[in-house]
Order: C-alpha cells, then sequence, then structure tokens
C-alpha cells in the first residue's frame, strides 16, 4: 500500500474506538490524516467534548508535517520551547506537540498519514492510535 485510503482509515478509526471501549477510556476524538495532512476521516464518540477534533487534528498535523510521534515532538518542545511556540504560531495554530499522535507507516517504512487522538491522557490516546493502525495491517511509528 502506497496511499492512504478512505477504507483503511475507518479501520483504523474505528479500531482505536473499540480498543478505547475495552480498556474503559475517556469518550475518544480519533481523526485520520494523509501524509499531506489532509483529513481522511474522524469519528467522535458519544459523549466526547466539542475540543477533540481541534487537539487530535493538531497532534497528528504536527507528527505527519515533522515525521515523528507527537511524543517525540512533546519531548523535543521540552528543550526547544522557543522554536515549537514559533512553530505553532507560524502554523495557525494547527501544530500541537502533545503525545496522542502516531504515524501510519506500510510494511515498507513509507508514511502514509498519521492517526491522532484526544479524550485520555497522551498514553491512552497514544495507545489506541497505535492498535487502529495495527488493526489495519500497519505499522505505527
Amino acid at each position: 500500500m502506497s496511499e492512504l485510503t478512505l477504507d483503511t482509515a475507518l479501520t483504523i478509526a474505528q479500531a482505536a474506538a473499540k480498543a478505547a471501549r475495552t480498556a474503559g477510556y475517556q469518550p475518544m476524538g480519533i481523526v485520520v490524516l494523509d501524509r499531506a495532512g489532509d483529513l481522511v476521516t474522524f469519528l467522535r464518540e458519544d459523549g466526547a467534548s466539542m475540543f477533540r477534533f481541534d487537539i487530535a487534528k493538531g497532534k497528528a498535523w504536527g507528527a505527519v508535517g515533522m515525521g515523528v510521534s507527537s511524543r517525540v515532538l512533546a519531548n523535543r518542545a521540552k528543550d526547544n520551547p522557543n522554536f515549537f511556540v514559533t512553530l505553532a504560531a507560524t502554523a495557525q495554530g494547527r501544530f500541537l506537540p502533545q503525545p496522542g499522535a502516531v504515524l501510519i507507516k506500510n510494511a515498507q517504512g513509507q508514511i502514509l498519514g498519521a492517526a491522532g487522538a484526544s479524550g485520555g491522557t497522551g498514553d491512552e490516546d497514544e495507545k489506541i492510535c497505535i492498535a487502529g493502525i495495527e488493526a489495519a495491517g500497519l505499522v505505527a511509528g
């Protein structure tokens, strides 16, 4: 697979939501973006707050834009906060360096996009994204 299809994105989002329900997490918002940072799908669970889409998208957008997970970006931001504040401003607020988004890669390591979630802790958000990506037969990075 070299492109992220709608069917694959839906599989990722639905499997991530199922992982959240199985784990007993708070209601989630889950976004899947293609490698250009464009929205492929968004899933909002019943009871998820109005901020879930924007937060999940900001995490995923930053990950795909920088080519690393949002956890890596959060760690980098600790060491260079001025750069990340400037980057967020340059990106018109679309960039959120907080744990909860991972890259979607094919078996060859090519980046297809990113999945991001919001609703739980950063660790919980990240775990369900990984579960969704793996359920689709792809690699989380």
